[in-house]
Formats: C-alpha cells, sequence, structure tokens
C-alpha cells in the first residue's frame, strides 16, 4: 500500500473513482468524472516561488510573480532603493530613506499639505521673542523697537535710548532722560515754553508771591520776585507816589541833594553778551536853556556798567561785563540839568535796581 499524501487543502479533491497508482511516490491524481474545477494555488502563501527577500511575491491565477516595493526598482534579480530626491520632489529639501523618501524646510518654513511645498511661517504670530515689535518677513522675522529705544545686538531685546546723553543742546536747562523719551525741566522759578526752553514765572501777574498788598509792591525779575516798601522816602524826601520820593526846596538839607528819586526795577540774565544796552534814561521836563549830562552816581564800584549819552535829553545805561548771578545792583543814575546863561543847576536821581538771574535765560 501507497502511504498517504497530505495536499494543501485548496488541492484536496474529492475521488469519485479509484485513483491510478502512483509509481513516482508521489499522490495519485484522481480521475474525475466530470471537468474538474480547478483551485489556485497561492505560492506566495505557502512559500512555493523563488522570489529574492528584496522582492514582492504577488499571486496571480495559475502561477505568481515577483515584484518589487514601491521606492525600489528591479536591477537583474535585486531591488534596489530609488533615490528620489533625484528627482527634485521637495522644494526645498529632500531626504532620501529606504524605499521612500521625506520633505523638509529650511528654518522659517513649514511643510505644505502636499508635504512637498514649503510655505512661511508667522513667527510673530507664533510668539516670537521680540520685546516690542515684529515684522514677519519671507522666511524669517525681524524685531523692531518703539520710539525712544534701540534694539540690543541680540537681536530681540529694546535697550533704552539716553537722549540725554547724545547731546548737551536738547533742553535749556536741564535734560531728564526717562523710558522711551526725555523729558525737560527747569529750574525753580521757571516753566516750560514749549517742551524744551524755560520761561520766567511771573509771581507778581500770577498771584503767588508773598508781599504785602497794603505796603509792599511785588518786583520780579528771571527765577524770582522781590517785596519792596511802597514808601521808599527818607528824610528829607517825602514821598509823592509809590516810585517817585521829592526833596523840597524849601527844607535846607534838601539844597545839596538831588531834587528827586525816582526807583524803578529792572532784571537781566546772566552772563549777557557785551556791550549790551539794558535801559534808557530819559529826561521828562525840557527848560530853555538847559543842558543835561548823564553819569553814574554811586554803585559802579566794579566799572560793570557805563553811561552812554545820546542826545541832550536822554543817555543810555549799557552793561559792560557779562555778570554771573543772582546778584543784585542799585545804581544810581543822575541827570544834572545846568543852565549858563541864568547860573542855575539842579539834579534827579534814578535809582535803578538791576537784578541779575542765576541762568543765562
Amino acid at each position: 500500500p501507497h502511504p498517504p499524501c497530505l495536499l494543501p487543502p485548496l488541492l484536496q479533491i474529492p475521488p469519485q473513482d479509484p485513483p491510478f497508482p502512483s509509481s513516482n511516490g508521489l499522490c495519485p491524481i484522481s480521475k474525475p468524472s466530470l471537468p474538474p474545477t480547478w483551485a489556485d494555488m497561492d505560492e506566495c502563501e505557502y512559500e512555493l516561488h523563488d522570489c529574492q527577500p528584496s522582492q514582492q511575491c504577488v499571486n496571480t491565477p495559475g502561477g505568481f510573480h515577483c515584484q518589487c516595493p514601491d521606492g525600489y526598482r528591479k536591477i537583474g534579480t535585486e531591488c534596489v532603493d530609488v533615490d528620489e530626491c533625484r528627482y527634485r520632489y521637495c522644494q526645498h529639501r529632500c531626504v532620501n530613506s529606504p524605499g521612500s523618501f521625506s520633505c523638509q524646510c529650511q528654518s522659517g518654513f513649514q511643510l505644505a499639505s502636499n508635504n512637498r511645498s514649503c510655505v512661511d511661517v508667522n513667527e510673530c504670530e507664533m510668539g516670537a521673542p521680540c520685546e516690542q515689535r515684529c515684522f514677519n518677513t519671507y522666511g524669517t522675522f525681524i524685531c523692531r523697537c518703539n520710539q525712544g529705544y534701540e534694539l540690543d545686538p541680540d537681536g530681540f531685546t529694546c535697550n533704552d535710548i539716553d537722549e540725554c546723553s547724545y547731546s548737551s543742546y536738547l533742553c535749556q536747562f536741564q535734560c531728564v532722560n526717562e523710558p522711551g523719551r526725555f523729558s525737560c525741566a527747569c529750574p525753580e522759578g521757571y516753566q516750560l515754553l514749549g517742551t524744551r526752553l524755560c520761561q520766567d514765572i511771573n509771581e507778581c501777574e500770577t498771584g503767588t508771591h508773598q508781599c504785602s498788598s497794603e505796603s509792599q509792591n511785588c518786583v520780579n525779575f528771571h527765577g524770582s520776585y522781590r517785596c519792596v516798601e511802597k514808601n521808599r522816602c527818607l528824610e528829607p524826601y517825602v514821598q509823592v507816589s509809590d516810585n517817585r520820593c521829592l526833596c523840597p526846596a524849601s527844607t535846607p538839607l534838601c539844597r545839596e541833594q538831588p531834587s528827586s528819586i525816582v526807583h524803578r526795577y529792572m532784571s537781566i540774565t546772566a552772563d549777557r553778551s557785551v556791550p549790551s544796552d539794558i535801559f534808557q534814561i530819559q529826561a521828562t521836563s525840557i527848560y530853555p536853556g538847559a543842558y543835561n549830562t548823564f553819569q553814574i552816581r554811586s554803585g559802579n564800584e566794579q566799572g560793570d556798567f557805563y553811561i552812554r549819552q545820546m542826545n541832550n535829553l536822554s543817555a543810555m545805561l549799557v552793561l559792560a561785563r557779562p555778570l554771573s548771578g543772582p546778584r543784585e545792583f542799585v545804581l544810581d543814575l543822575e541827570m544834572v540839568t545846568m543852565n549858563t546863561l541864568m547860573s542855575y543847576r539842579s539834579s534827579s536821581v534814578l535809582r535803578l535796581t538791576v537784578f541779575v538771574g542765576a541762568h543765562s535765560f
């Protein structure tokens, strides 16, 4: 008797007639009484193929064939990886891998939905490290700073610009640096005029002085003010107005004194350029045949001022040297009136108080 044979299930056909004996020891083939229904054998499943390890076995009706997987090509009997990167499938950078490839984008870009193209990344919308302002550009971004700041060498941080250190001419008095800007400050007694200049505060006009309205007058000068007595007349002079003192001719002591003293006040800035005309003296009374001369009677011991007579009726007080402040000068400017035909001589004094401010503005 022959040993039993085993066939794959798909090949086991129920015998209808006694099988023909086999002389080679293989399973006998039944002789069908009807046309047989042959079932296909999957050579790939039962590894009854001769495909190389790098190949894929593909079953076909009645047979099989060997093919290379995607990403490979057949050279001889072997499958060799296809270098897809040679065909420039990627916009930026291609990375080949066994049987496949992948696309990568340069910094500042990301893969599009087709996994091949690269689109710009808006870093500003994704939290770019700019401290103040971010501007997206193609493939990257740039940081910018607000006015008053400058970009740090790191490209992200904004540092305050100390405008005051760049120039000493930004402010008339003092420059104050602030984050992102600067401001100007003025000394006491002054206020800002615009944003950079300083203007004297007239305390007498604004009512911010401490003078007594009954007995004192407020005199404003650069940077401050002074309270002066309304009655500044000393004997033998008598007051005829707030600023005028008269020496009566009937009083013996008045014979050798100026007939009148008029009080005036003025203010000049420090370090004023010289020579500089600062005050004009004008005769108020005109006498026929009289001749007037003008002089500084007192208060000019250091020669800081001089008189320039302009004509018979007026003269100019001139600043001869730059003055630093704060200082105060009291100058007696005398006008001497003479009439030689009538042997007449008289004088009057304008007592001018000159306040020199502490600053050049």
